[in-house]
């Protein structure tokens, strides 16, 4: 560890905020690895290691809370403005350290695990958020607003967020099943398991994820097995120009229903993939979709 650090963790230690008093009542919740996180007094500076975790403190109300984010983080707009704290490949430890954090809300993944331990033996408490259900996201901004004392307006948005996600699922649940090949990029060639809250927005829409099964979150498949799954509806969640998104690169396999009917569609990826309320339009836009291609079924061949 270089000395600069060593300093900066030993400047940690010693300054006195960690010592003051609670100014209201402890607080503890469980995190999305089932550990209990207790604070002696709600978080006022508050650290996020993801960019959907930006955007569910947001939501949480913790928008005074908030003092530091990784790259990506660009929602809402106010989140362009926090200091950053890294990236997903690697977490600047002497600028978290700087920004003396009373909570971290992370997601491990890759070398995060490694990268935080400094910071969890220096006693910062770390919530874990890691939602895979559509659930999960009301019931986390719910645990945030206590781990912030904002709970009046995080109680709001979480019941909002249930009501909307129960007004979809009553209009599209019980649709004919569609089955669907989402892409989340092409090379190489990955897509998502039944285990995320990607596929939950499939069956919430009255779909089925045609690689609900494997075993890896985020697997890597190949042109043949999206063949042989022959999905009615492929999306693509990449984010190059939709002109030349990645899902043309099926218009040459005509054997799979998904081409024959021309239900290739490209969505908005941060709007289905970040476990946040803004999931709700993403949802409402794949349902929409969807919809089309039940429609396509039943439409009336084209008279010669």
């Amino acid at each position: 560890m270089k000395r600069s650090l060593i300093v900066a963790l030993s400047t940690f230690l010693c300054v006195p905020w960690l010592g003051i008093a609670p100014a209201r009542a402890s607080v503890s919740v469980q995190d999305d690895a089932g550990t209990t996180i207790s604070l002696a007094q709600p978080a006022k500076r508050v650290i996020s290691l993801a960019p959907h975790v930006t955007e569910m403190l947001y939501a949480a109300g913790g928008e005074d809370r908030i003092v530091g984010a990784v790259s990506h983080s660009d929602y809402p707009a106010a989140a362009l403005t926090l200091p950053r704290v890294g990236d997903h490949n690697r977490i600047d430890l002497e600028q978290i350290v700087s920004l003396k954090p009373d909570l971290l809300v992370v997601w491990l993944h890759g070398g995060a695990a490694r990268q935080l331990e400094p910071l969890r033996k220096l006693g910062i408490p770390l919530f874990y958020s890691d939602p895979r259900k559509l659930d999960d996201i009301p019931k986390t901004i719910e645990r945030l607003g206590q781990l912030m004392g904002t709970d009046n307006t995080a109680q709001a948005v979480a019941s909002d967020v249930r009501a909307r996600l129960v007004q979809l699922g009553s209009q599209y649940r019980s649709r004919p099943p569609v089955r669907v090949f989402y892409q989340v990029w092409d090379q190489p060639l990955y897509t998502l398991n039944g285990d995320t809250i990607l596929s939950d927005v499939i069956k919430l829409c009255g779909g089925e994820n045609v690689f609900a099964g494997l075993a890896l979150k985020a697997p890597v498949v190949g042109i043949e097995a999206v063949i042989a799954a022959n999905p009615e509806a492929i999306f693509s969640g990449d984010s190059r120009n939709r002109s030349n998104s990645a899902v043309n690169m099926w218009k040459p396999f005509a054997s799979i229903a998904a081409v024959r009917q021309g239900n290739l569609f490209v969505v908005n990826a941060d709007l289905l993939n970040r476990a946040t309320p803004r999931i709700i339009a993403g949802a409402t836009d794949m349902c929409g979709k969807l919809e089309l291609v039940r429609k396509q079924r039943h439409a009336a061949p084209s008279k010669p």
